[in-house]
């Protein structure tokens, strides 16, 4: 060998030689740690999924998860043969024959990507190293480090190839990929976009999850169907390829069209989201008490909470309440035309500007009032809440306060009277821009729904149903000149009521004469043995309730009616289990022990409201809505208009229904819109139309009440209304309002 023949050796082993060692010594750098530890074969192992909990209803139905990341872990036996087989043919075609690293991939990719600038000739990433990525996240992603990445998880991918067989690393690798908007995993990609297990997963939906792995936003088949419809096609023809399928098959399989049922798991989204935030803070109080081998969390164990929520009657709830509110709210802002409170009373806006924490901020920063409202009153892009949906405008935050304020809201609740559980629950209008729950947070006004307690305490006390008392108005004067007076257009000076009478019409000055006989100590006492908690005014005006009563605690107290004198808390989870159905708590219904009244008085309330509904204030049940089913009821409304109420009492299902504003200052224009019978009744009567149709609601829309006694229809049986005797109609002033003293 000549001269010069050893020099260019010598020079070409050195080019190689060089980088040849600099390369061994870089990947024994990352190898033994230099930019950070490799987890181990065991460590691999061992990993644990961060899993979401899942809310059942009580038929079994998969209502919402809570969760940092939405991920539901399956087992292998789970996936359909078509869904690994496209995840095989379009992602690592050579998965069952490498051990971790595809080396003929990586050299198609060194060749064609880096010598040959071929951006389409694909990654060489085979199954494993991508689940090595999805277990351990790059944190660093500057394209210096892209080698060490990726040499880290090549040495991932071969030890976990060490510790987990073919079927295991599918399995890990189906259960932690993204999908995107913060799903893990395919059975929680599965639910979102068709709303079925994986395993029922059809062979084109099934290659529609796998195409979106490429990009799971440019393949979003919600958002961009086309495309997605097009890497689906060509997951078939890789899977054709590949012979998974036949090109008949996949030719036949590239016409169907693209088909979603598409459901958000977000929090905001989704049925009964109220129910939903209860149960969460119920969780959360439990999660902190729960005294097992390993603590619970509700967002990272993977719970299945059982709850006594029925799917179907929620639909419904949620179906009616939206139909009957925005008819509502059009006529409530039609009645007040251009003179609305929130558009003229500039007092009440002011009020409202001045809770924002934007009004805070500006005014900590030093601006003046004048400035604070020109900041205000700038107009600029957002979106603005209608009940047909969300709306692109320009306003400024005086404006969107206007907007907003303007909003009727709802609350309803039903639950099953004789153990609690909760069936239907609607705490507000719209969960996403109403946060506030007005069947466990409000206290409103009940309005004439607080009368029955009133006469159950009577009764109670001895007063007999049939004593006929005066409807006249009386002016109390140790009440500052206090009146009650009735909503009646007819005048009521000479009529005398029976007890059933009254409440079936709502006759607010025998109300108060009633508790005047019965006292107010007596019926506050009465409410909290029908599991009545707040505290309630030592007043008078009580017997128009002027207490503040959650929804909650209402239902709970009318459930007594129909539950053998006894009041229940209404619950609404049954059981708490591990991801492997192992239960960790169950729980029981509260219901009292002791009876809150005796079963005659109970027998004579049932009758009296079944009147209210048959010919009285909520007779609109059965002459607007014909409805046929044993229903009875109250009726309520607040002074100024300000809340509405409906309850209705059935023999298996208690339902209480309010409607008003959140801003107590404003209230309906008139009491014919405003009055329970018409804004918070129809909730009630149009859900119950619609259960009569199914008769999977059989158990509870025909079920009857139990027939009084003879000795309680005996009592019941008087005249209605006596009219006053002539002499005394001759020597009292219609026109003159009785005065006295309030004796209690």
């Amino acid at each position: 060998m000549n001269k010069t023949k050893r020099r260019f050796l010598k020079i070409f082993s050195w080019a190689l030689g060089v980088p040849l060692v600099l390369v061994i010594l870089f990947i024994s750098l990352v190898y033994f740690g230099a930019w950070g530890k490799i987890p181990t074969k065991r460590e691999l192992a061992d990993f644990q999924y961060q899993r979401a909990s899942r809310v059942y209803s009580a038929d079994s139905v998969l209502i919402g998860k809570f969760y940092h990341y939405d991920r539901q872990p399956i087992v292998y036996e789970q996936f359909p043969d078509h869904l690994v087989n496209a995840l095989v043919a379009i992602e690592d075609e050579r998965f069952y024959e490498h051990k971790g690293v595809d080396t003929k991939s990586l050299l198609r990719v060194f060749f064609k990507t880096l010598l040959l600038q071929d951006v389409a000739a694909g990654g060489g990433s085979t199954l494993t190293q991508q689940l090595a990525k999805n277990l351990y996240p790059r944190r660093d992603r500057k394209k210096a480090n892209i080698a060490v990445n990726k040499i880290k998880e090549m040495i991932m991918a071969k030890r976990l190839e060490k510790v987990l067989s073919k079927k295991e690393v599918v399995t890990h690798y189906l259960n932690t990929v993204s999908f995107g908007g913060n799903t893990f995993g395919v059975e929680s990609a599965s639910l979102k976009f068709f709303d079925k297990p994986t395993k029922h997963l059809a062979i084109e939906e099934a290659a529609v999850l796998i195409g979106m792995l490429k990009a799971t936003h440019g393949y979003n088949p919600k958002l961009f169907p086309e495309k997605s419809l097009a890497r689906r096609n060509l997951v078939f023809s890789a899977m054709a390829n590949n012979d998974f399928i036949s090109k008949e098959e996949k030719d036949s399989l590239a016409l169907l069209p693209l088909s979603l049922n598409y459901r958000d798991y977000g929090h905001n989204q989704g049925i009964a989201p109220y129910f939903r935030e209860a149960v969460r803070k119920e969780l959360l109080q439990w999660s902190k008490k729960f005294n097992g081998k390993e603590p619970v969390n509700i967002y990272t164990s993977g719970l299945k909470i059982y709850t006594t929520l029925n799917h179907e009657m929620q639909l419904l709830a949620e179906k009616t309440m939206q139909a009957h509110m925005q008819s509502l709210q059009h006529a409530f802002e039609k009645s007040y035309g251009k003179n609305a409170p929130w558009l003229v009373n500039k007092d009440l806006i002011t009020k409202q500007a001045k809770k924002l924490p934007i009004y805070k901020r500006l005014k900590d920063s030093g601006m003046t009032e004048g400035q604070i409202w020109n900041s205000l009153s700038l107009k600029k892009p957002m979106k603005l809440h209608f009940w047909e949906g969300e709306e692109k405008t320009t306003a400024s935050t005086l404006d969107s306060i206007c907007h907003y304020m303007k909003f009727l809201n709802v609350g309803s609740l039903g639950i099953d009277p004789n153990n609690g559980a909760v069936r239907t629950w609607v705490g507000g209008i719209d969960y996403a821009h109403f946060k506030y729950d007005h069947v466990s947070q409000s206290k409103r006004q009940v309005g004439s729904t607080f009368k029955p307690i009133v006469y159950t305490a009577a009764l109670e006390k001895g007063l007999d149903p049939c004593g006929h008392i005066s409807a006249r108005e009386v002016e109390y004067k140790n009440l500052e000149g206090w009146s009650p007076s009735n909503s009646s257009a007819e005048n009521e000076t000479y009529l005398n009521y029976s007890m059933k009478e009254a409440l079936s019409k709502s006759v607010n000055t025998i109300a108060v004469k009633v508790l005047e006989k019965t006292g107010i100590g007596t019926v506050i006492e009465q409410a909290q043995k029908m599991g009545i908690e707040e505290e309630l005014p030592q007043k008078p005006s009580l017997a128009l309730g002027t207490g503040e009563i959650k929804i909650i605690e209402l239902a709970g107290a009318y459930s007594s009616y129909v539950n053998a004198g006894r009041p229940v808390a209404p619950m609404f989870i049954t059981s708490i289990a591990t991801a492997n159905d192992s239960i960790l708590q169950s729980f029981s219904p509260e219901v009292h022990d002791e009876r809150a009244f005796s079963e005659e008085t109970r027998e004579m309330m049932l009758e009296m409201m079944k009147a209210t509904v048959n010919k009285g204030t909520a007779s609109r049940i059965r002459n607007v809505y014909a409805l046929k089913n044993d229903v009875a009821g109250k009726t309520g409304t607040t002074q100024y208009n300000k809340d509405a109420w409906f309850v209705a009492v059935m023999p298996k299902m208690v339902h209480v229904s309010w409607v008003g504003l959140d801003n107590h200052e404003i209230g309906f224009k008139s009491t014919h819109l405003g009055q329970g019978a018409s804004a918070a009744l129809p909730l009630f009567a149009l859900l119950l139309q619609e259960m009569n149709k199914n008769d999977d609601f059989d158990t509870i829309t025909k079920v009857r009440f139990t027939p009084p006694t003879e000795t309680v229809l005996d009592k019941l049986d008087c005249e209605p209304i006596k009219r006053d005797g002539f002499l005394k109609r001759l020597f009292t002033n219609q026109n003159k309002k009785k005065k006295r003293k309030f004796r209690n």
